[in-house]
């Protein structure tokens, strides 16, 4: 499918990643026309923006760039962008969750399995897209080189994050737990493209990685550490490996097959917080500043 006439190819990559999502039937709960994925949010970054590079200082050598990507596909042209999304996750779902304290209902159980298996038939299906407009692309989360690692650095990281390719693309900063406050909140779910299609990229809009976190902006709010049942968050960050833990060993051990799926997610710090659904505005005295938290 082709964008309208006149249409620049940036609204027509927009327009294409929001079709989808609001059209397939991969996008549904089992048996119910209700949505695992609100409209998704789309950002494009430079494949050759200085911070994919930086990031092999900031998360590891490990981290690969758009070009190391690209060139591993066997393609012999350069990337030009880095097309990102984000997949709001939606309402009635995150109701269901703030209702929760030791684990995840079972909508966002099946969220995290059956939505992420949407998510992936979303990257496949841009890549086929823009091969159909004459472009070459690539998913790195589908990539061969994509892996799981823990790292002395960066703890368990992996070599291709969406999350820093969705901050690169001016898709939202970081929060306390980790995640990314995008427009649409902390809630979501991720995914990117890398293609030698050039399209005009956005800008980071925030004065710093942290600025949409009030814990950081403004010294405040910890509303998620309290949330997490595994004890993962305090003052001084997210403890990976506690999280891992509890996400993905304990709670598909405990409840996976009540709710039948393989992975649960747990997300409880991610719902019945300030950032669950938006960029939190805190308190005026600090906004637009670049402040830090305590």
């Amino acid at each position: 499918m082709t964008g309208g006439i006149g249409e620049t190819m940036e609204e027509q990559v927009r327009g294409e990643i929001r079709r989808f999502v609001l059209e397939s039937e991969l996008n549904r709960f089992p048996s119910s026309e209700a949505r695992y994925f609100d409209e998704p949010l789309v950002g494009i970054a430079a494949a050759d923006d200085p911070l994919f590079t930086e990031y092999k200082r900031i998360i590891g050598p490990f981290h690969l760039t758009p070009r190391e990507i690209m060139a591993d596909d066997g393609e012999s042209s350069l990337p030009a962008s880095v097309i990102c999304w984000v997949l709001p996750i939606a309402t009635r779902t995150l109701e269901s969750n703030r209702r929760e304290v030791l684990r995840p209902s079972r909508e966002w159980a099946q969220t995290r399995s059956f939505g992420e298996q949407f998510n992936a038939a979303l990257r496949r299906h841009m890549v086929s897209w823009l091969n159909e407009q004459g472009y070459r692309a690539v998913a790195p989360q589908l990539s061969p080189l994509w892996r799981e690692l823990t790292d002395p650095h960066a703890g368990i990281a992996s070599s291709w994050s969406e999350r820093h390719a969705a901050y690169a693309a001016g898709l939202g900063t970081f929060s306390l737990n980790d995640a990314l406050i995008t427009p649409r909140g902390i809630a979501h779910r991720l995914g990117s493209i890398v293609t030698d299609l050039y399209l005009r990229p956005d800008k980071r809009p925030y004065p710093e990685r942290r600025h949409n976190c009030l814990y950081y902006r403004e010294g405040t709010c910890g509303i998620c550490i309290c949330r997490c049942p595994a004890g993962a968050l305090s003052r001084q960050g997210h403890d990976k490996l506690k999280c891992r833990t509890y996400v993905y060993e304990e709670l598909p051990r405990t409840v996976g097959e009540l709710y039948g799926v393989p992975q649960t997610g747990c997300g409880l710090c991610q719902t019945k917080v300030p950032c669950s659904e938006r960029i939190p505005p805190g308190s005026p005295r600090f906004n637009g500043m670049k402040g830090g938290g305590k």
